[in-house]
C-alpha cells in the first residue's frame, strides 16, 4: 500500500517506515502538532488490526486523537477490525 497521511484536527499523522507500507507489514505514523510539526506521539497499525501507540509525556491528547483517526481509517478504508496490540 502507498503511505497514507491523515488529518486528525489539531494533529497531522505523517506516514513513517515507507518500506513496511509497501510490503504491507505495518503502517506507522508520527503524530505531529499541526502548526509546529513537533512530533507528540507515534502510532502503528498491523495488517491484522493490532493498533498501538505511545505519546511524549503531556501529549496523551495527541495519541487519543491519532488512535481514533487510525481506527476510522482501518475500519473504513481497509475493512479491518481494530484491537489493542
Amino acid at each position: 500500500m502507498e503511505p497514507v497521511e491523515i488529518n486528525a484536527g489539531n494533529w497531522y499523522l505523517l506516514a513513517r517506515e515507507h518500506t513496511a507500507w509497501a510490503d504491507d507489514t505495518a503502517y506507522s505514523w508520527s503524530v505531529c502538532e499541526s502548526t509546529t510539526a513537533d512530533v507528540q506521539a507515534t502510532i502503528t497499525l498491523l495488517p491484522d488490526g493490532a493498533l498501538s501507540g505511545t505519546a511524549i509525556d503531556g501529549h496523551a491528547d495527541a495519541l487519543d486523537a491519532a488512535l481514533a483517526a487510525v481506527t476510522r481509517f482501518a475500519t473504513g478504508a481497509l475493512g479491518l477490525t481494530v484491537h489493542d496490540a
